[in-house]
């Protein structure tokens, strides 16, 4: 119970995009964006550049895909992988001031960005300033407060729960998108809630962190040694069923 390190963050969103959950949402949010030959598109807090090829096999040689991030260790990687890509430019920035002129992007993509920022509202009409009139917006984000653990200890799952909820900055952005998007000027076109659901202990302790979640829950006073231990050894010999819905909205400026 003193694993409580947080992931190599590349690993980890490395991980999270080759499941069968990550791979099915991620594929999806770029096709409802309707990418076409020719566009401009920007993936911003594009990570190690997870997304990028796709979007720059949707916009073709005639288009350009920009990437931004503010970690310069991931457009570092983001760089290596996609240096065979002409057009691909990668750009240190922050949501909150994206290094784009004003109506200069045809499609925007964030993806499990905004559960984390300082102030959504403001990235999300960031974006808009850069977008076009009529340019579209995909965004995917989480609702941890939606996260299940199926136990037979109810309660303890209901606090490794909490707690995990806890520990993200806007931790009910999923729901909140509409609202947001609207507040900005944006018309929303689609609204995909995502069962993001775990069969196996590895891969929902991989991406969910039980180990990890619990041992912090543990130093943090809210779950007790004697619930989490037997509560882990349980999920770890199985069945598991553990998730959480994600939501994914396409809005137009």
């Amino acid at each position: 119970m003193n694993q409580t390190a947080a992931p190599d963050r590349i690993a980890y969103m490395d991980a999270a995009a080759g499941t069968v959950v990550g791979l099915d949402y991620k594929r999806r949010l770029v096709a409802s964006l309707d990418v076409l030959p020719g566009q401009a598109a920007v993936d911003v807090g594009c990570g190690p550049g997870t997304d990028l090829a796709r979007l720059a096999d949707a916009v073709g040689e005639a288009g350009s895909v920009v990437g931004v991030d503010q970690d310069p260790r991931m457009l570092d990687e983001a760089r290596r992988r996609l240096a065979h890509r002409p057009n691909v430019e990668l750009l240190l920035g922050d949501v909150h001031e994206l290094p784009l002129p004003d109506g200069s992007i045809d499609r925007a993509k964030v993806d499990r960005v905004l559960q984390h920022v300082a102030d959504p509202a403001k990235a999300v009409r960031e974006v808009r300033r850069a977008l076009r009139p009529g340019g579209l917006f995909g965004i995917a984000e989480p609702d941890w407060d939606t996260l299940a653990v199926a136990d037979e200890d109810l309660d303890t799952s209901r606090r490794f729960a909490r707690f995990v909820a806890g520990q993200v900055r806007n931790p009910t952005l999923g729901r909140e998108l509409v609202r947001l998007c609207l507040q900005a000027g944006y018309r929303i076109r689609s609204v995909e809630p995502v069962a993001a659901l775990f069969r196996d202990f590895d891969t929902a302790d991989q991406i969910l962190g039980l180990r990890r979640n619990a041992a912090r829950a543990v130093q943090a006073g809210v779950l007790s040694e004697a619930d989490a231990e037997p509560w882990l050894q349980r999920l770890a010999h199985g069945p598991v069923l553990a998730g959480f819905t994600f939501y994914v909205v396409i809005a137009e400026s």
